[in-house]
Order: structure tokens, then C-alpha cells, then sequence
């Protein structure tokens, strides 16, 4: 990590918008510093266009002097209610509060807060390495202001608070999922006295709000690894509490000397393995709940050792109760991740005997376009250690990629959706929507996916009428 003095902070920040900041900070009288995660990631030397900017006095009438200097090309925002505003100027959003001091009440995440000082500002910050201040005063323009050492524990790469951390969680629990997250976004380690505390203060996690934790979530499942994430929160308690789905998967049982595998350990090797080949946030979370149907469906058979039979699709129907529980949307992106929950195990079947078209053609015809990511995430679903068996997988996965090429390049569409449609049949026959209708059209899609019939009106024809004189359906 790279260390600066006071006079290269000066000229690290050498840009107008802090130039100008200054200006408008000292004419008002306030002392004025840039705060938090704007700060950590200049010293990571990470990109960053939020900045976060304190005022000792009134963070809106600074925003809205500065907003009067930059002109037309600045966007003021207000929100009076929080006592803060924002000011939009090209690529960078400056956000502007008054330092201020924080007191909680045990059932509620919401801070009474008062006008404070710097000190008391810092004090309320939930972690060192985001405690940090530049000053942006002409006179101490760059100095930096690390009362809690948050530098030494950047250089360190560990998490922990700036004061009592049974506190600082249990004043805002949401806290430890940010604990969690940094950890795992920045590849640090949580102090030890702080890591005890998250043990001891989780079920404080209890009042805070499924969408506030999906947020933090969702940023631990798009980091580079997030098993990182996950191990810490079963680790410390926090996950039983958000997700026990998945810490139900956290068991080996042995029966006349055979055991299965540890479900929770290999999910989370899924997870990574899917993480180092796509940023698709959803298939993330398919690979994440891929298995969470195996401790309904877990049973010992004398003759096959531990099955889990059904697995994929008590884990599709599990899927609902969760997001909503977690307030993630309950749209399209839910029914993906169902999806690629239900048809994990089809590829992996397809791939253990010989590889068929009929099957090719099932399988593409039930995933449509999200064909590549189902593949993508069966191929990181081989984690085992038997190289003879794993080998023989991929190369059958390398034929089943094949054939699902081949048949992209003919229109997969056009081949897999018989040619005479359920309105047709219903004019052939007389019919109104019904069980009949399904039947008649379930024969021809059969057909064309088996490849036993091609995909053309006059064998079709002919295919539906035996069908229907079998049902006693006379054609109009």
C-alpha cells in the first residue's frame, strides 16, 4: 500500500473540486474534511467518485455556496430531513454533512443525533480505516486526521472499530453485515476482539431490515471470492439468522461407514468457481442456493449409499421464501435463479451417460437463452476429487457445448417449436382450450424434440390425426 505525507495528500488531492471546496469552506468560517471511504480507497489507490466531505456547521449552506461558485454545469440536491446535501458536478457526487454525534435506542437502528465536533464525528464511524480525515482548509489543506490509526490498519489489512465494538454493532447492527462486506470486498482480516463481537451481538441483526442486508449481500456475492464472505458469517452466528437455508447444508452424516459430502463447503467452492467467470449477479445467487433442496431430500438407500433425489426442484420451490424474506425482487431475475436451480442436475445427467440430441434438444428447448449460463454454472458445479471421473465431465460437457452449438447455428427456435400451433389445432378439431388441446400439442413437441418426426406441416399432419382418431377426435 501506498504511504503519503501530508504534502503528497495536498497533491493527490490537486483537483479543482477540492480547490474550490477550500475556498468556499473558508470564507464561510468552517473547518471542512473529506471523510470515510473516499479516504481509505485514496490509500488503496482504488477509483472512487463518491466523496464524502464533513463541515464543522452546516453541511446544506456549504453545499449550497459551492453549488452558486461551480455555476450552471453543478446539480444541488437537499434533503433537509437528513441534514445533508449533495452536489452533482461532472463525474463526482460531493456529499455534505455537519459533524455530528450519535446516541441509539436498543430497538431501533435510527441515531438521535446532535451538532458535534470532528472528534465527535470520527468517534461515530463504524470502522478505523473508514474514521479517516483530510482537511481541506487552505491552511491545513491535505493533513491527515487518523486519531484511531486507521492508516496502520490499512497497511495491516484488518478490520476493527474505532471503540467498543459490543457498541458500536449493537447500535447499529447492520454494522456487522459491513464488517463482513469489507472484509471480503478488500481480502482483510476482522480483528479478533471485533470478530468476538460480532459472535456476541448477532442476533441484534434481528431489527435490521431484509432489503438493508440484501444490500450488503449482494455486494459480498459479487466480490472476487465471496466463500471469504460466507465462511465469516457462519463463522460468527450471522448467517443462521439471515440464511439457514444454507448453514442447514453445514453437515457430514456417516451410515454403515459412508459419509456424504460437506454441502456448505462445496456450494461455496460452486460460488467462486461461477464468480472467476461472470459478474451476472443472479447466476451468483443460483450458485449460492443450487443445493439448498438436499437436507429436505437426503436419504440413506442400502443399495446406493446418501441420495438426494429431487433435490433441484424442492431447492426451485425454496427460492421464493427467501427472496422475499431478503426483499430481493420477486420478478424475472427470481424465476432465473429458479430455473438454474431446477435444471442444474440436467447437464450433469446429459454429461454422465451417452450425450444424446434428444436430451441436447430437451435441454435447450426448457433453458431457452439462458442455455450458456446454465452450462457455465453445471461445469462449476464439478468439484470432485476424483480426476478420472472429473475429466470424463468436462469432456462430456465439451460434447454437450457441441451439440447445443450445432443446433444454435440451425435456429434452435425453429427446430424445437413444432410448426402447427394450439390455435391451429383448435380449428382442426373443433376445440376450445382444454386438456385434449394440451395432450395433441405435448405429442408433436415430443416428436420434434426426439427428432422422430421432422419439424415440417405434413409428417406433423399426419402424426396429429393418428393422434386424435386414438382420442376419438374427429377432424372438421
Amino acid at each position: 500500500m501506498r504511504l503519503y505525507s501530508d504534502a503528497e495528500l495536498a497533491e493527490v488531492l490537486n483537483k479543482d473540486i477540492f480547490h474550490t471546496i477550500s475556498n468556499v469552506a473558508d470564507k464561510l468560517g468552517y473547518e471542512c474534511y473529506v471523510v470515510g471511504g473516499y479516504v481509505r480507497d485514496l490509500f488503496l489507490q482504488r477509483p472512487s467518485k463518491d466523496i464524502d466531505v464533513v463541515v464543522v456547521g452546516s453541511g446544506i449552506e456549504m453545499a449550497t455556496q459551492l453549488k452558486q461558485v461551480l455555476g450552471k454545469k453543478a446539480h444541488l440536491s437537499v434533503f433537509r430531513n437528513f441534514g445533508t446535501a449533495q452536489v452533482k458536478y461532472h463525474n463526482m457526487e460531493v456529499e455534505f454533512v455537519g459533524a455530528r454525534k450519535e446516541s441509539y435506542n436498543r430497538n431501533s437502528r435510527k441515531p438521535i443525533v446532535e451538532d458535534g465536533t470532528l472528534e465527535d464525528d470520527q468517534n461515530r464511524r463504524d470502522f478505523t480505516i473508514n474514521a479517516m480525515a483530510i482537511c481541506l482548509n487552505a491552511d491545513r489543506f491535505g493533513e491527515l486526521v487518523d486519531p484511531f490509526y486507521g492508516i496502520e490498519d490499512l497497511e495491516d489489512g484488518i478490520i476493527c472499530t474505532p471503540l467498543d465494538p459490543d457498541i458500536t454493532f449493537s447500535d447499529d447492527p447492520l454494522r456487522m453485515m459491513r464488517c463482513v462486506r469489507f472484509a471480503t470486498q478488500l481480502r482483510f482480516t476482522i480483528e479478533d476482539e471485533t470478530f468476538d463481537a460480532l459472535i456476541r451481538n448477532a442476533e441484534r441483526i434481528k431489527i435490521v431490515s431484509g432489503e438493508r442486508i440484501k444490500d450488503e449481500l449482494n455486494k459480498i456475492i459479487m466480490a472476487d471470492t465471496p466463500s471469504r464472505g460466507f465462511v465469516d458469517l457462519h463463522r460468527c452466528g450471522l448467517l443462521q439468522l439471515i440464511m439457514p437455508e444454507l448453514t442447514a447444508l453445514d453437515i457430514v452424516e456417516t451410515c454403515n461407514g459412508r459419509s456424504h459430502k460437506n454441502n456448505f463447503y462445496h456450494t461455496l467452492e460452486v460460488l467462486d468457481n461461477v464468480s472467476r467467470k461472470s459478474d451476472n449477479l443472479w447466476l451468483r445467487w443460483a450458485a449460492l442456493l443450487h443445493d439448498i433442496g438436499k437436507p429436505k431430500s437426503k436419504r440413506w438407500d442400502n443399495a446406493q449409499g446418501w441420495t438426494f433425489h429431487n433435490h433441484n426442484f424442492i431447492g426451485a420451490k425454496m427460492v421464493p421464501t427467501l427472496f422475499r424474506r431478503l426483499a430481493l425482487p420477486l420478478d424475472n431475475k427470481m424465476k432465473y435463479v429458479q430455473m438454474m436451480v431446477d435444471l442444474h442436475m440436467r447437464p450433469i445427467a446429459i454429461a454422465d451417460n451417452v450425450v444424446t440430441d434428444s436430451a441436447v434438444r430437451r435441454l435447450i428447448n426448457d433453458a431457452g437463452e439462458d442455455i450458456d449460463d446454465l452450462m457455465l454454472l453445471c461445469e462449476a458445479d464439478i468439484t470432485s476429487k476424483n480426476e478420472v471421473r472429473k475429466k470424463m465431465f468436462i469432456e462430456n460437457f465439451r460434447m454437450v457445448r457441441e451439440k447445443l452449438a450445432d443446433l444454435k447455428e440451425k435456429d434452435f427456435k425453429r427446430l424445437l417449436q413444432p410448426c402447427i400451433d394450439g390455435n391451429e389445432i383448435m380449428q382442426m378439431f373443433g376445440l376450445t382450450p382444454s386438456k385434449e388441446v394440451g395432450i395433441l400439442k405435448q405429442t408433436l413437441k415430443e416428436a420434434v424434440l426426439d427428432n422422430k418426426v421432422a419439424n415440417e406441416r405434413e409428417p406433423l399432419m399426419a402424426l396429429l390425426k393418428q393422434k386424435a382418431l386414438q382420442m376419438g377426435l374427429k377432424c372438421l
